[in-house]
């Protein structure tokens, strides 16, 4: 990454890989509605090059970056403060630049809640939560959930001790993800962050919804494609369903104002992505 000091702010997304990120084609959109001159980069830095990369950031007189995979946890030492919220959830994907002081936030759990709170019938605090997988997003996802006062919330994993880690003292409940499927009727809200059934491997499922009840809603935070497997099959059931667009633009949305302290059009962002992924699906 070559960069020079520019005079207009800019805004960028670091991670590996980074080819596929649509982060660029929604800040700008948005950057450009609200007649500001500034611009928005994706920039591929490898782990190793992390923070010399971020230090060439700064330098070059970037505002904010988001910070994706894989470098959400490895972020956090390189800065010089960290939003407790952040810290609580154990992980930053949104960086704050103050003159050459770094601050990280998450946008990823509130993101999310954003979506589903639009969306799901009912009250949260009442449902019953299934959560798969175990890694940075359920970790945000989760911790998110029980600050809002979700109590009910179950996490199935391939390595149970993963799950355990993310629950701590929360009392939810570790399963496998075998044990999950023997139980999926006692769930309203059954929420996949695993990276499975994304593009190019479209057709995997991370769990079987041979039992799953047509009353559960299901939501799954991949949005490439914006109808996975694990999505089409909870239709067939009668399930409401939910894809990953509203995490996306809604994380997005956090980290648009935190930087700017300016409202974002969600609904520009909504339309950018459909629009690259081949138009708006039942869900």
């Amino acid at each position: 990454m070559r960069l020079s000091k520019v005079n207009a702010p800019f805004y960028a997304v670091i991670g590996d890989p980074i080819e596929q990120s649509m982060s660029p084609a929604i800040h700008n959109a948005c950057l450009q509605q609200l007649g500001m001159e500034a611009r928005y980069e994706a920039i591929h830095v490898p782990q190793v090059e992390l923070e010399k990369q971020v230090e060439r950031l700064v330098e070059a007189g970037c505002k904010g970056f988001n910070v994706t995979i894989p470098h959400k946890l490895r972020i956090m030492d390189l800065l010089d403060e960290i939003d407790p919220y952040a810290r609580a959830i154990g992980a930053v994907n949104t960086v704050e630049v103050h003159g050459k002081r770094l601050k990280g936030y998450n946008t990823d759990g509130p993101g999310f809640y954003r979506g589903l709170s639009d969306f799901h019938q009912g009250n949260l605090r009442d449902a019953a939560v299934l959560v798969l997988g175990a890694g940075g997003a359920a970790r945000a996802i989760v911790k998110t959930l029980i600050m809002k006062g979700v109590p009910n919330i179950a996490i199935a994993n391939r390595t149970v001790s993963k799950a355990k880690d993310i629950l701590e003292e929360s009392g939810g409940v570790a399963l496998s993800i075998s044990a999950a499927e023997q139980r999926l009727t006692e769930y309203d809200i059954i929420i996949n962050t695993t990276p499975i059934g994304m593009y190019p491997n479209e057709g995997a499922m991370p769990i079987d919804l041979s039992s799953v009840s047509s009353k559960s809603t299901l939501v799954d935070i991949i949005y490439n494609p914006l109808m996975t497997e694990f999505l089409r099959i909870g239709l067939e059931k009668g399930c409401a369903v939910q894809n990953g667009v509203p995490m996306f633009v809604h994380q997005a949305a956090l980290a648009f104002e935190q930087w700017t302290g300016k409202e974002p059009d969600i609904d520009l962002m909504e339309e950018i992505i459909h629009q690259k992924l081949g138009g708006k699906p039942t869900c």
